[in-house]
């Protein structure tokens, strides 16, 4: 959960500390499979978020794959469900503090599994964009499907 609003950057920034924690349980992963809803912050046309996707593919030496659902396709997307029942969960309970909805959302269970819950109190800028001349250097790494070059995007590292 974020102190602040959505950008690529915060997107980008909570993989990466997801996968510092978690690699060591994932020896074997090459290829991370993303399934997005084309959102502000994580378009396949953002160019912030493309420069920090290329990055971390680098950084971290995994193949990542995004795939996009198209628009007013959220009932095929299983985090909409989880959000669904997040709701349901807390329906009612008083949330009048960050700890609060933090320790509710912690708590909750979704196909047996709790979720990963963790404060970020980063305060992240809005509207960063990438000039188009920077951007060339990380488009041989940004691989669109030839077809469905709109949802189905991979990034491979160098």
């Amino acid at each position: 959960m974020g102190h602040s609003v959505e950008t690529s950057d915060f997107i980008v920034d909570c993989l990466t500390a997801w996968w510092k924690q978690n690699q060591p349980d994932y020896p074997e992963i090459s290829e991370w499979v993303i399934d997005l809803d084309g959102g502000v912050a994580t378009r396949s046309d953002r160019t912030q978020f493309i420069k920090r996707m290329v990055e971390l593919s680098q950084e971290i030496d995994v193949k990542i794959r995004l795939i996009y659902y198209p628009p007013y396709h959220s009932k095929y997307n299983p985090i909409e469900r989880c959000w669904a029942v997040l709701e349901n969960y807390w329906n009612g309970a008083i949330l009048d503090s960050v700890e609060a909805a933090i320790q509710w959302a912690a708590n909750m269970t979704w196909k047996g599994i709790a979720p990963i819950v963790h404060h970020i109190e980063t305060i992240y800028e809005k509207g960063i964009k990438v000039l188009p001349t920077e951007l060339e250097d990380y488009y041989p790494f940004w691989q669109r499907s030839e077809t469905l070059p709109k949802w189905d995007i991979t990034i491979v590292p160098s």
